[in-house]
């Protein structure tokens, strides 16, 4: 099945929603804003055109309610502790594993290709390999019936 031209801009408008949740989280670990506070600013101060704004306030909530779960869980994919991981990375980490563990509707390598896009695109040289490489831990881990039925022949019919 082909996509649409409204499909592909459904999917540019939720790439750069989470761009801007990059964004916004990494603005958080630096000031500490609250979501209510950083959503306003971003409002005000952005344009929104294309960009699915329902999508950034949700991720961007659910990224921010759920930090110290969302660390913790990731803790275990991390060759250092979280807080020693550059501030870049560590949103881009975050925002990932929140579509992983509360997204399941987006697909596990739609997850990881946006990651690393965005690691390539905002962070250090080489951030995208850490990224992926911590990602892709985590999703075995958390999307692992996904990832099997991806693998399983399909059945004949």
């Amino acid at each position: 099945m082909a996509k649409t031209d409204r499909d592909a801009g459904s999917y540019q408008f939720r790439s750069r929603a989470r761009r801007r949740v990059l964004q916004a989280l990494y603005q958080w670990q630096i000031a500490g804003h609250s979501a209510d506070e950083i959503i306003k600013q971003f409002l005000e101060e952005q344009s929104w055109e294309r960009v699915d704004q329902a999508y950034f306030k949700l991720l961007l909530n659910e990224s921010i309610r759920e930090a110290e779960t969302i660390t913790r869980g990731l803790q275990a994919f991390l060759d250092r502790p979280a807080e020693q991981v550059d501030y870049v990375e560590r949103s881009i980490l975050q925002l990932a594993a929140t579509e992983l563990l509360y997204h399941t509707d987006i697909p596990y390598r739609v997850v990881l290709n946006e990651a690393i896009d965005l690691a390539k695109r905002f962070g250090a040289e080489n951030s995208h390999c850490y990224v992926n490489a911590v990602l892709d831990k985590a999703a075995k881990q958390w999307r692992c019936e996904e990832i099997k039925a991806e693998t399983e022949p399909a059945g004949d019919d």
